[in-house]
């Protein structure tokens, strides 16, 4: 197969009526210059310039071959260009996947907005708590909380400084009361999110000074983080979420926080991708708009 700088250099040794002129245009060495034209002589079977101390001209083969040789270069060049317009256009289908809550309570209307500010992009969205295969799945990038558990994946931050709150309603603090100290959450009915076959029912704090944890228990699990969100707001206990995921919930009065004093988990969320050729402008705008938006509901939090 032919290459790409070596056709280059054919055509500029041909321009130019010098080999040695063409390798200092194109930063090579005369010796580098030389191999590839005889390279390229040789995957022709053809002789492309007649070489001597003093001159260079071309054959009758390489006068054939030279605009042949244009014509491709020229082809390539635009079909650079078209892959650069098309990288910076907002448009084609962009493939993601989403945790359930944030997918379904925040990402829905702002994906409404984005594509209201960019009509010709289509979104594919997969909504789901397990950790999207990037590899595998449909999608070009996941956002998930939590630190990415495989490094090969790039992981770019969207909410680096989110946290988990411990959360509960009005009708259920009034039914069962609001717990003062953290032990108390023992005497309560703790709403639990499982990932595949873990409950993650251990909770950890920090008072200021020292890590606090303990191991909670209620009667009701679910693999979708939405629904432990809904229990809460039903009054069918305490939940430990995603502040992301609760802000709307504690300003309308459905959730109440509890224990504010405690500093709880941390929570980031991340946009991961198999590589950075995936970081297209759709993704970058899409990344910048999840950013402000987030930022806003972080900073409702501790204003």
């Amino acid at each position: 197969m032919l290459r790409f700088d070596d056709l280059q250099l054919f055509v500029r040794a041909a321009d130019l009526g010098s080999l040695s002129a063409a390798a200092r245009v194109m930063d090579m060495s005369p010796a580098v210059a030389s191999a590839a034209l005889k390279r390229i002589e040789a995957q022709l079977g053809a002789r492309l310039l007649a070489r001597s101390t003093r001159s260079l001209r071309l054959t009758a083969e390489g006068e054939g071959f030279l605009e042949y040789a244009r014509t491709a270069l020229s082809s390539l060049d635009e079909g650079r260009r078209l892959l650069a317009r098309g990288q910076d256009q907002v448009s084609g289908v962009l493939q993601l996947s989403a945790p359930s809550d944030f997918g379904r309570n925040l990402l829905l209307p702002w994906l409404d907005q984005f594509q209201r500010e960019h009509p010709q992009l289509t979104v594919r969205l997969l909504l789901g708590d397990r950790i999207a295969d990037l590899f595998r799945q449909p999608v070009d990038i996941a956002l998930r909380y939590g630190e990415p558990e495989d490094s090969s994946l790039v992981a770019l931050p969207v909410a680096p400084d989110n946290r988990r709150v411990l959360c509960a309603s009005p009708a259920y603090l009034a039914h069962k009361g609001e717990p003062q100290q953290l032990e108390q959450l023992l005497q309560h009915n703790c709403l639990l999110y499982m990932l595949g076959t873990r409950v993650h029912d251990y909770w950890q704090f920090h008072d200021g000074k020292r890590e606090l944890g303990l191991t909670v228990s209620g009667d009701r699990f679910s693999d979708d983080a939405d629904v432990v969100r809904l229990w809460a707001v039903a009054g069918a206990g305490i939940a430990y979420k995603s502040w992301l995921d609760v802000a709307g919930d504690v300003q309308a009065g459905r959730l109440k926080v509890l224990l504010p004093e405690l500093t709880c988990e941390r929570a980031p969320l991340n946009m991961l991708c198999g590589h950075r050729a995936q970081l297209s402008k759709p993704v970058r705008l899409l990344r910048d708009m999840l950013s402000e938006q987030c930022g806003i509901l972080s900073r409702s939090r501790n204003p």
